[in-house]
């Protein structure tokens, strides 16, 4: 979009919710599609700018995305010291913006921090990608003030818009890795096989569906994928005994 000098129009905001949906529907996977919502966000902030993601994984916050090292590096901070402008917007689910940080009083340690890489604002966003998945979209900019209405107004939509779209992405990796442990589960065993046909028929669902089932089963029991097969295959062999 080339160098702006602090308003987006409607026609620009649009262009760039086209840009992000070519973008994150022709990414293969997760993480591809959020290095392309980082490289399109930071394009919504006048002047020198950066983006990146946050996201709560395995009940801690990590970086999955960043259009700079300068990105990964500020919000690590955030996470060492348990406070930051990202996990604000992640608790209170609400946008956090500071347009100069030399007058905000949150966050003294990162303040310092990041006014030390010469960030003057910052905006946060949450990120819903799904009931597992959240946590937040940064941007940072050198250059005081530069979040104008507008520019917010383009940051809630990317948000919204990208939490469809990356769980969309994130929907067709987990079919996609389901369907390859389908195919190494068929290929096992005769023993799997009955059994995602046992559950086809109990369930009248597909064999994705019917290995997902026994998948499940095996994480609850704590057992191998193949003992549960064993024992559903052996169950109803008894039962038409």
């Amino acid at each position: 979009m080339g160098e702006r000098t602090g308003q987006l129009h409607v026609v620009e905001i649009a262009s760039l919710l086209r840009e992000l949906t070519a973008g994150l529907i022709a990414s293969d996977d997760l993480d591809e599609a959020m290095e392309v919502l980082v490289a399109t966000t930071a394009q919504a902030v006048p002047g020198e700018s950066w983006c990146g993601i946050t996201l709560i994984r395995a009940g801690a916050p990590t970086t999955q995305a960043a259009s700079s090292p300068l990105t990964a590096r500020v919000d690590d901070i955030q996470y060492k010291i348990g406070d930051g402008p990202a996990l604000t917007a992640i608790r209170t689910r609400e946008m956090v913006v500071v347009g100069d940080l030399a007058g905000e009083a949150r966050w003294p340690q990162w303040r310092e921090a990041a006014a030390d890489d010469g960030i003057s604002g910052v905006l946060s966003m949450p990120l819903d990608i799904d009931d597992h998945v959240i946590g937040a979209l940064n941007l940072y900019t050198s250059e005081s003030n530069a979040f104008s209405p507008d520019v917010q107004l383009a940051a809630m939509l990317v948000a919204e818009h990208a939490g469809l779209l990356l769980a969309a992405v994130l929907d067709r990796g987990r079919l996609a890795g389901l369907a390859a442990d389908l195919s190494e589960a068929l290929a096992s065993g005769d023993t799997v096989n009955r059994a995602i046909g046992i559950v086809m028929a109990q369930r009248g669902c597909r064999a994705e569906e019917a290995l997902q089932v026994l998948r499940q089963a095996s994480m609850n029991l704590h057992v191998p994928l193949h003992d549960v097969a064993d024992r559903l295959v052996n169950a109803i062999g008894s039962r038409s005994a």
